[in-house]
């Protein structure tokens, strides 16, 4: 069969030996067997091309996922400093309020120690609640890519 009408792509090399009549290596071609490799290595790198594009649709959607989910989360925490603020301000306000309103200096430390003491369990529970938006957030953040990874590894086996 002429080089010319053949179905897979010929490299120069393989060109100029089999027009010596050599295997490229000075040695004379024997009758070999022609194994069909071209369509083999197609194959595979077809299926490899389709895994890589499925990977990077899976990943692109827990990009999106992430990032929707990241907005809501970081919306509420900072909705929540917003609420923790307000809350604060009102506290002081209402504390300055009493503290004009006193009448003696006895009253001013009495309401001092109260509002100390209510500015620290309400500053602990404000921390708690923070903290408990901060670990749904990281946890919401990375739940979608961890899911999408999860899969494209499973589809690899």
């Amino acid at each position: 069969m002429p080089l010319e009408q053949k179905d897979c792509a010929v490299s120069e090399a393989e060109v100029k030996a089999r027009v010596n009549g050599t295997n490229g290596f000075g040695m004379p071609l024997v009758g070999l067997p022609k194994i069909a490799l071209p369509g083999l290595f197609g194959e595979l790198s077809e299926k490899g091309v389709e895994k890589i594009k499925a990977a990077s649709e899976e990943m692109a959607e827990a990009l999106r996922e992430t990032y929707s989910s990241h907005a809501r989360s970081a919306t509420d925490y900072g909705l929540k400093v917003i609420d923790i603020s307000n809350a604060n301000t009102a506290s002081a306000i209402d504390f300055f309020a009493h503290l004009v309103g006193s009448k003696s200096v006895t009253d001013v430390f009495s309401l001092s120690a109260t509002h100390a003491q209510k500015a620290f369990d309400t500053a602990s529970a404000q921390s708690k609640d923070l903290w408990v938006l901060t670990q749904k957030l990281a946890a919401e953040t990375g739940e979608p890519i961890r899911k999408r990874v999860a899969k494209v590894l499973h589809q690899g086996n």
